[in-house]
């Protein structure tokens, strides 16, 4: 068979012409279904920038016209006047007792919820596993009303013991003393906060760890690993942004939560020196208890208390994605 080379001068090959590839990734999308998903798609995030921004010029203007009647300081005035003829009501122990009883809500509930995860994912049985799961799943549909009857009816009268012990071996603090009064305080509502953010705290760190790289855990044990060796080193790190965007959420909950701390909290305008002792507030618990028979004035009062809440979640939701962002090597998708 005779075959003659190819010789410089001689026509390329023809070529085949390239395949139309769609251009989404670049926002010109060229299919039906690639322009109405990408238009559902970015409708949808200019509408919640919308609805955020009515919400904060909503708040903005009727707080407003509350701080400009005010007689007091807003940030440090102790009481909470504000339908009177002279106004005058200030946040600092609403801001004191919402970020307190938030904060020690999460001192309990993160630990508690990360050990219940990784039993679940990675040491209970199978069989015992996933209806453990289910019960936490099923804690978090609880009302916050039948948490706030609990807490009231069944966690207060039972926490005096408690109370009592921490009188006896951490009282020298200060913080922790205790002078035999009802146990309706913010470590009471920090208790109970814990119970509440446990569930989602608890369901999005499983959730985390079960998509931890397999090949990691299998190379750590076939290193010699034990089991917690293996978590310390591959599924902690895979799931550390997890841990803290689940947190970040159960942290919102606590922070906005209102019937069930109104239901237990013995609200008064005083920081209290000590954690266990009965009084203070939050801003949640406030405007829920005080909308109904304020004025127009005291509305707006509260309105302006919702705006400070408003701006901290956002707050502390602008640093859990600082956080995350900072520690990209730990994301799932680098992994």
């Amino acid at each position: 068979m005779d075959i003659t080379p190819t010789s410089p001068t001689s026509p390329p090959p023809e070529k085949q012409p390239p395949l139309a590839v769609d251009k989404v990734s670049s926002g010109k999308a060229t299919r039906p279904g690639d322009r109405i998903f990408l238009g559902l798609s970015r409708g949808s995030g200019i509408t919640l920038l919308v609805v955020m921004a009515a919400i904060a010029l909503f708040l903005t203007v009727r707080a407003a016209s509350a701080l400009s009647k005010n007689e007091g300081n807003f940030l440090t005035t102790f009481e909470w006047n504000a339908d009177s003829a002279e106004p005058s009501f200030g946040i600092a122990v609403l801001l004191f007792g919402t970020v307190v009883s938030a904060i020690i809500a999460m001192i309990i509930a993160v630990p508690v919820a990360v050990g219940i995860a990784l039993f679940i994912s990675h040491y209970a049985p199978r069989a015992i596993a996933a209806p453990l799961g289910y019960v936490i799943d099923l804690l978090a549909a609880v009302p916050s009303i039948v948490y706030g009857l609990w807490g009231a009816l069944f966690l207060v009268p039972h926490l005096e013991g408690l109370y009592k012990w921490f009188d006896d071996y951490f009282g020298w603090t200060g913080i922790l003393a205790y002078n035999d009064g009802t146990p309706r305080s913010l470590f009471t509502i920090g208790i109970l906060l814990a119970i509440m953010i446990l569930p989602i705290v608890t369901s999005v760190s499983r959730e985390v760890f079960l998509q931890s790289p397999k090949m990691h855990e299998e190379a750590a044990l076939a290193l010699g690993a034990t089991r917690w060796e293996v978590i310390r080193m591959s599924v902690l790190p895979f799931g550390r942004s997890g841990i803290i965007s689940a947190s970040m959420l159960g942290l919102g909950r606590a922070l906005g939560e209102t019937m069930a701390v109104a239901t237990v909290l013995s609200t008064s305008f005083d920081i209290q020196t000590s954690l266990l002792d009965g009084g203070g507030g939050t801003i949640a618990q406030n405007i829920a208890s005080g909308f109904k028979e304020a004025n127009n004035d005291g509305r707006d009062a509260l309105i302006a208390s919702g705006l400070v809440l408003f701006l901290l979640t956002l707050v502390v939701n602008g640093a859990a994605r600082i956080i995350v962002a900072r520690r990209k090597e730990y994301s799932g998708a680098n992994a």
